[in-house]
């Protein structure tokens, strides 16, 4: 398609857990996809003008499908519902083609896997490959309840139950996975990853702190605090040959667009990556979770959709 979006085809939704379905997308006239690795997600480009990302499940081998798992979370703004409420097997949907900001280490002597209710959906990719490869891994898996934890048949039957540790919080009193409890005996040595809630992502953070960051993988969902919209500065769009105010009240990416100038994004959340603008003048106030703090502190790109400016002016590769 002309905007570098393809139509897939839902062939097939089947429930996983309490809330859960995945949804499993092909092209309509058949044949192969356009390949992917372990990590990567797909973004939906839905018809109530949403854009979610959702984590491809299935086996980085299968070239003629994707499959996502989508949780319909009480507390959304509106994708997932809009998912599980309007999808129907034959439906069109638009998809952008798998990036991958979660990218397993192939080559890691052991792989440690942590995720939280519907954070294991990136994590069953990277077992099913480190499985191909014959690389040694565990999962710690927690859910509020068994009744919400999805893929648990499809795990027992990769590996047996001695190599998974299943957490549900209802079993043991309320209380969450401690999470330095099971990084503390992992090697150090091993890679490590975790995509869950928020809390789970901050705990994961403080019990890893203390081992190398090229080793320690993190998936966010959402955003950890809240987009720069104070406004105040300007930017300069090098390539448009324009300066534009940002308004308080307005992102970087909201002015750009308001200005008419083509942008892409995707999440609005600093999560995904795809809205990285190279900085060429100023100050970013970063706000995002896709950078690393060594590239924050280099200031070379930004995240428009969510991070602001420190200086008076920014200049953009825009």
């Amino acid at each position: 398609m002309a905007d570098g979006l393809q139509e897939l085809r839902v062939k097939r939704i089947s429930y996983e857990a309490e809330g859960i379905n995945s949804y499993e997308l092909v092209l309509p006239a058949g044949g192969d996809l356009p390949p992917f690795s372990a990590g990567s997600h797909i973004d939906l480009h839905l018809r109530n003008g949403m854009i979610r990302s959702y984590s491809l499940i299935n086996d980085q081998s299968e070239r003629h499908r994707y499959v996502i798992a989508v949780n319909k979370d009480a507390s959304s703004r509106g994708g997932s519902s809009f998912v599980h409420d309007t999808f129907k097997a034959g439906d069109i949907v638009k998809a952008s083609a798998p990036r991958n900001n979660f990218a397993l280490r192939e080559d890691a002597e052991y792989s440690l896997l942590i995720a939280g209710g519907i954070g294991i959906t990136p994590l069953m990719s990277m077992i099913r490959r480190l499985e191909t490869l014959g690389r040694p891994w565990k999962l710690s898996y927690a859910a509020r309840t068994r009744r919400a934890a999805a893929f648990l048949d499809e795990l027992d039957a990769i590996r047996p139950d001695a190599q998974l540790n299943l957490h549900f919080d209802d079993e043991h009193g309320g209380r969450p996975l401690d999470l330095a409890g099971v990084v503390v005996g992992t090697p150090t040595h091993a890679h490590l990853y975790c995509c869950g809630p928020l809390p789970m992502l901050d705990a994961f953070e403080k019990a890893t702190a203390g081992r190398p960051a090229s080793h320690v993988h993190v998936e966010y969902f959402q955003a950890k605090q809240a987009a720069a919209v104070d406004g105040g500065f300007e930017i300069k769009l090098a390539r448009s040959k324009c300066t534009i105010s940002v308004e308080p009240g307005k992102t970087i990416l909201d002015a750009v667009l308001d200005a008419g100038i083509m942008a892409n994004y995707s999440c609005s959340e600093g999560v995904c990556g795809t809205c990285e603008t190279r900085v060429i003048e100023g100050i970013p106030d970063h706000r995002d979770l896709f950078l690393s703090p060594e590239e924050k502190a280099a200031n070379k790109t930004i995240m428009i959709c969510c991070s602001g400016s420190k200086s008076g002016t920014l200049v953009l590769d825009l």
